[in-house]
């Protein structure tokens, strides 16, 4: 093992133990403040939790322990340990209320063993009409706009044959009108392929991070004098309360149907492709401020070429039921893929989304 390996070996045994630890002292105090959620709220950076890409979404989010491309830097970063070749993934989310939530990333292998990515998430309201007790209705024509955006470096490999890491650094930052509040997280995560009957385990940490506070020019406010007053005008700083970003644990399962439950491998056809496939998985989050919430989640796929996917989350008053279909295009060394999903909201109409992957050898 040369020295590069034996660092990242060091490095991924510390994030692995901070991960557990972490992970069960998330785990008591959501159990402490469970029924009461007196946080609901108080996290900034909600963007941050806006599920990426076309395929997880389509799952519900049932896919920290199935994810194996590049928005495995959302779900579990360490199944970017998966992605063999050079790739770059686009996904467009078209959010609620007219709102933007955009994710690219690009992927390079280091080795056969570790795999490194960047990414860039975005949110974006658009202009929304300023409105003021004197002007209640917006008619002056001012605008405003909030724009957040997470720029971000995942490293992740292969410990042993069965278990992997990832770990992702990023830089957030939020934008309010004139204002921005920015930090920095790191999501860390694990998988496990238990070799039973084609079952893997994730677990993951998202969004440790700093506290962040606003500032900029909209919190500086010209105070005049009081009449009859001899005094000068006051130039005063509005203090803003410092906020945190929305952690989260996630633990996940999945499974693939055709090693060892309904067949015991798959059915190949004379050009070496699998007929069928197909795949269940199962997460349990838990956050710092909103209840747990548990998605199922599942994907059919015939001859490598058509998805069908489906799913449903539990705990979540706006979301429910998901779906989706996805195509895939290979030619020599070349894999493209297009994936769509839908998520109807309760109250707010539907989430399309829409990915764009490729990957060359």
């Amino acid at each position: 093992m040369n020295t590069l390996s034996i660092y990242l070996v060091r490095a991924c045994s510390v994030a692995v133990l901070y991960l557990t630890a972490t992970s069960t002292a998330l785990s008591q105090l959501v159990a402490v403040t469970a029924g009461e959620y007196t946080k609901v709220g108080l996290s900034g950076g909600q963007f941050l939790k806006v599920g990426v890409g076309a395929r997880g979404t389509a799952m519900a989010g049932a896919y920290s322990a199935l994810s194996n491309d590049l928005t495995a830097i959302f779900w579990n970063p360490a199944g970017l340990a998966q992605v063999k070749s050079y790739g770059a993934d686009f996904s467009q989310t078209f959010w609620l209320a007219g709102t933007t939530h955009s994710f690219a990333a690009a992927s390079i292998p280091l080795s056969d063993k570790f795999k490194f990515a960047a990414s860039f998430v975005s949110f974006s309201s658009g202009d929304i009409p300023i409105t003021t007790t004197a002007d209640p209705t917006g008619s002056a024509g001012g605008l405003y706009s909030v724009n957040d955006i997470a720029v971000g470096a995942t490293l992740a490999g292969y410990l042993t044959e069965q278990f992997s890491f990832g770990v992702t650094a990023r830089y957030v930052d939020h934008g309010f009108s004139s204002m921005s509040a920015s930090g920095v997280s790191f999501d860390i995560g694990t998988r496990y392929k238990t070799g039973v009957k084609g079952l893997d385990l994730a677990f993951s940490i998202n969004n440790l991070g700093t506290a962040q506070a606003y500032t900029g020019s909209d919190l500086t406010k010209t105070v005049l004098p009081a009449p009859g007053l001899n005094s000068s005008q006051v130039d005063a700083i509005l203090a803003t309360n410092s906020f945190d970003i929305p952690l989260s644990f996630r633990a996940g399962l999945g499974v693939n149907m055709f090693e060892g439950l309904i067949a015991d491998k798959h059915e190949v056809d004379a050009d070496g492709t699998i007929v069928h496939d197909w795949v269940v998985g199962a997460d349990f989050e838990t956050f710092a401020d909103v209840p747990e919430q548990f998605a199922i989640g599942t994907e059919y796929t015939f001859r490598e070429f058509v998805s069908l996917r489906a799913g449903y989350r539990f705990g979540q008053s706006e979301f429910g039921l998901s779906g989706g279909v996805g195509l895939v295009y290979r030619t020599g060394s070349f894999d493209g893929r297009l994936d769509y999903s839908v998520s109807p909201s309760a109250n707010l109409g539907m989430v399309n989304r829409v990915s764009v992957s490729f990957f060359i050898d």
